[in-house]
């Protein structure tokens, strides 16, 4: 079976998980960066559209599709209901230097449904394998993967995972939930553990990745020796925390909010021409807490719209603190 970096990788494998308006190539660069030595064994791009990789709007979606070296093995993560589109897409992401393909069938957004990806995909299992196969062709011989749920409206995992797994794909990433549940009620990661066992009793090579609610590193270990799962996907658990990966411990405040700031000068250099300035509040919100000042201190970085008055609050706050503290 083509693994491509996959047999490389050492077993638990520890991975960052795709997020829409979240892990962009200027806070990938940052977690790659302070997640030294370690750093996640995988990284993944935020969805893409397949359809619109391969119409007239190819230009604006390839901003999501840019990456730095540092960040091997990088995934491109697409979406499509369409297994010619998904074919192009393939493809264009093998001619962009990508190390691996994940096809989403997870995702809960109406609109992308309605056109019969992410999970919609989960409803029709003959379309998901006809994706699947056609980027395996489209990307060959990169590896192709899939992040999926245990179901739609309830868990049908038995069924949904061996259609997936009849496709041979390098990885399955199990978000533990159903598309139905959203991310409502605790992941099911007893779930994660039967599927695990699914691949072991079709003696698919696959490996199986966990996903839902890991909060930590450490968290992620004990989810894998209760799963056995191969590795374990984390996602909000990044949120304000690039070093995450490390297994360091979190830096001091000051350090805390140099990195942020330095988050927020990439984001306006690589994305200030096509992107809200405004994704960078979610991020603020997560490294501005837990300390003095703390609230004070977002309710202005709240109010700011460049890297540039974002480093002037945190030299004003650092310099009071300082103060405070002689």
């Amino acid at each position: 079976m083509q693994n491509g970096f996959w047999d490389k990788l050492k077993k638990p494998i520890m991975v960052l998980a795709p997020m829409a308006n979240v892990t962009d190539v200027a806070f990938r660069r940052i977690i790659a960066k302070y997640s030294k030595p370690s750093g996640p064994d995988v990284m993944w791009t935020e969805f893409v559209s397949a359809d619109g990789l391969s119409s007239a709007g190819q230009k604006k979606l390839l901003v999501d599709l840019e990456y730095s070296e540092s960040e091997r093995p990088i995934v491109a993560q697409l979406f499509s209901g369409n297994p010619e589109k998904m074919y192009e897409a393939g493809k264009l992401v093998k001619e962009l230097g990508f190390d691996g393909l994940d096809i989403n069938m997870g995702c809960p957004d109406r609109s992308i449904e309605k056109s019969g990806a992410g999970a919609a995909l989960i409803k029709n299992p003959a379309l998901a394998r006809a994706v699947l196969r056609a980027a395996k062709e489209g990307a060959y011989p990169l590896p192709v993967s899939v992040k999926t749920r245990l179901g739609y409206n309830k868990d049908e995992l038995e069924v949904w995972l061996s259609e997936l797994l009849a496709e041979k794909p390098s990885a399955i990433t199990v978000h533990a939930r159903t598309r139905k549940e959203m991310s409502k009620v605790p992941a099911h990661w007893e779930r994660v553990k039967r599927a695990v066992e699914i691949r072991n009793e079709l003696k698919s090579e696959t490996l199986i990745l966990g996903n839902g609610d890991v909060m930590n590193i450490a968290d992620a270990y004990k989810r894998i020796a209760e799963t056995g799962a191969d590795g374990v996907m984390l996602g909000r658990a990044i949120f304000g925390t690039p070093w995450l990966f490390s297994e360091k411990s979190a830096p001091e405040l000051r350090q805390r909010l140099h990195v942020m700031v330095e988050h927020t000068k990439l984001f306006e250099e690589l994305l200030g021409k096509h992107k809200n300035f405004a994704i960078m509040k979610k991020h603020f919100k997560a490294y501005v807490e837990g300390f003095t000042g703390a609230k004070e201190l977002r309710v202005k970085l709240m109010e700011t719209e460049t890297a540039g008055e974002v480093e002037t609050l945190v030299q004003e706050f650092l310099a009071t603190e300082s103060g405070t503290q002689h």
